[in-house]
């Protein structure tokens, strides 16, 4: 007979590294839960996604125009 396996227990701990708090997103002014979120909150959350991505996507295309830049250079032309 074989041993069984005890499952590990998974835990999950916040690092604080999302993107934005979407604690409050369902619930309205007077504390009740709402189903939907609003427009303006979409819009904040695009917006502060897109404004930490700006700076890798610099630096990645920066990388990449170099390496580009540099294998033009080697192959002569």
């Amino acid at each position: 007979m074989s041993k069984k396996e005890k499952k590990e227990k998974i835990v999950y701990v916040d690092d604080g590294s999302t993107v934005v708090d979407m604690t409050e997103t369902t619930r309205g002014k007077n504390g009740q839960i709402r189903k939907k979120s609003t427009m303006k909150e979409k819009t904040k959350t695009y917006f502060a996604t897109v404004r930490q991505m700006i700076l890798p996507m610099l630096v990645t295309l920066t990388a990449f125009t170099l390496g580009y830049l540099l294998l033009r250079l080697a192959a002569g032309s």
